[in-house]
């Protein structure tokens, strides 16, 4: 009983004893700080770490701030493409209108000071997608939406192999999309008003120019009435062999047949690579819109794009390219055929469709006037006064006198000092002489025959 005390105390000390030895042998090493690696990194690098880190933590302004830094202080950095194209994506991704302008033009000044870095294709397709987040919907502004295709449009043409171009190959559907949906609501707002000729100017360039607008077969329809009803079946003809042709799965397509066969027009085949893009649109995967986002899709500031094509080429020609006089169009692997340069049949003879400039005579079988019936408008500004100039063969028009030398009674210009020169008609008594004052016959002859050209000369309304 008098060892027990004792033997405690030992084991008391032993187990002391034991833990400073683990607390000694598990004891941290000290960190040598004049070898630890962020304190030799080169201060450039630590620029950088810094700003990055603040941008990923949302501290935008003070990571831009520290990038700027590093561009003023070591413009010979390696890091200066790096801290570039930092400062453009912390403006996209802080957002906001402002912010989106400065990332837009930072991206730009990237592309211009290193085109040739493989970062340069990230850029531009970023500069598109700014474009495309800002876009309206379609009866709204389209500035951004034009902005976006033309982005997206030089992305294809400069980096066609990159591995983002399938991504940039799909926004340009979806914007040619919204931009033909603007084009066509505004059309068929001038169709239901019977105005014809407002209605065509929209339609026309609106099928020439996006084949994969998904209501590129109603808007062909519309101009095939708007031109029956006008008594030019053979350019109603030729829309309405487009649809048979180039929409044969259309909802129009049985009621073209019946027209052209009404009008006893040959019926086109259906264009097999047409049938067969029209089967896998259809048959492609579409997320399903609930009531719920339907009911309240109007309080949405974004375009709804749930309509675009899947797959397809899309247009990559600029707007003004396009409108140039072209009237061949490949969208999804297909030729379309532009109404008015058919021929009597309103139907191709062959695949290859021969192209009318302004300046050039138009080929065997065009029927008359519709040379210039396609470029009329071309624009999409709804205005037909301001066509295009158009063939020069059938340039003069009978209002506007040949030669000024042609008539002795013709009123004679006015001056150019501003002081108007006429004609002195002498009475037959010979008292009195008076001068005719100048008329404005002449000024009205020659707005009169800018007018009559264009869409004029088809539209008999």
């Amino acid at each position: 009983m008098r060892r027990l005390p004792l033997l405690l105390v030992g084991v008391i000390v032993l187990v002391s004893a034991g833990q400073c030895s683990a607390q000694i042998l598990h004891k941290k090493k000290k960190v040598d700080k004049s070898t630890d690696a962020s304190n030799t990194a080169e201060p450039d690098k630590q620029l950088y770490d810094k700003a990055i880190s603040d941008i990923k933590h949302g501290k935008h302004e003070v990571g831009r701030l520290g990038l700027q830094t590093l561009i003023n202080t070591y413009p010979d950095s390696e890091y200066l493409a790096k801290a570039k194209l930092a400062i453009a994506d912390s403006y996209f991704k802080e957002g906001g209108t402002a912010n989106i302008t400065q990332a837009i033009a930072g991206y730009k000044d990237f592309i211009v000071f290193f085109p040739f870095l493989p970062e340069a294709a990230y850029a531009q397709m970023q500069v598109a997608m700014a474009n495309y987040n800002e876009m309206a919907k379609a009866d709204r502004d389209n500035t951004h939406a034009r902005a976006a295709e033309e982005e997206f449009q030089t992305f294809l043409t400069k980096y066609p192999k990159d591995p983002l171009a399938p991504q940039a190959q799909q926004r340009l559907r979806e914007v040619q999309e919204i931009i033909a949906d603007g084009q066509y609501r505004i059309a068929y707002y001038y169709y239901l008003k019977g105005d014809k000729r407002a209605a065509a100017g929209r339609l026309i360039p609106l099928t020439k120019r996006y084949p994969l607008y998904s209501k590129s077969d109603t808007a062909l329809w519309m101009l095939g009435d708007i031109f029956e009803k006008s008594e030019r079946k053979d350019i109603a003809g030729s829309y309405y062999g487009q649809i048979v042709r180039n929409y044969p799965l259309s909802s129009h397509a049985p009621d073209a047949k019946a027209k052209l066969k009404a009008f006893n027009m040959p019926i086109p085949q259906p264009d097999a690579k047409a049938a067969a893009w029209m089967t896998a649109e259809q048959n492609a995967p579409r997320p399903k819109e609930t009531v719920v986002h339907r009911s309240f899709g109007m309080l949405h500031s974004g375009p709804d794009v749930h309509a675009a094509a899947l797959s397809g080429v899309p247009t990559m020609e600029g707007e003004s390219d396009t409108d140039a006089g072209t009237d061949i169009l490949k969208g999804g692997g297909r030729a379309t055929l532009v109404g008015g340069t058919a021929g009597s049949t309103g139907t191709p003879s062959s695949g290859v469709v021969a192209t009318v400039k302004p300046g050039e005579a138009a080929p065997a079988g065009t029927p008359a006037g519709a040379t210039g019936s396609e470029d009329v408008n071309s624009a999409g500004s709804g205005t037909p006064e301001s066509a295009n100039t158009p063939p020069a063969s059938g340039g003069t028009d009978a209002s506007t006198p040949t030669d000024s030398s042609s008539s002795s009674s013709a009123t004679t210009p006015a001056a150019t000092d501003g002081t108007a020169t006429s004609t002195d008609a002498t009475k037959t008594d010979g008292s009195q002489t008076t001068q005719t004052p100048a008329t404005t016959d002449d000024k009205n002859q020659k707005e009169s025959s800018s007018k009559k050209k264009g869409l004029k000369k088809i539209l008999p309304w």
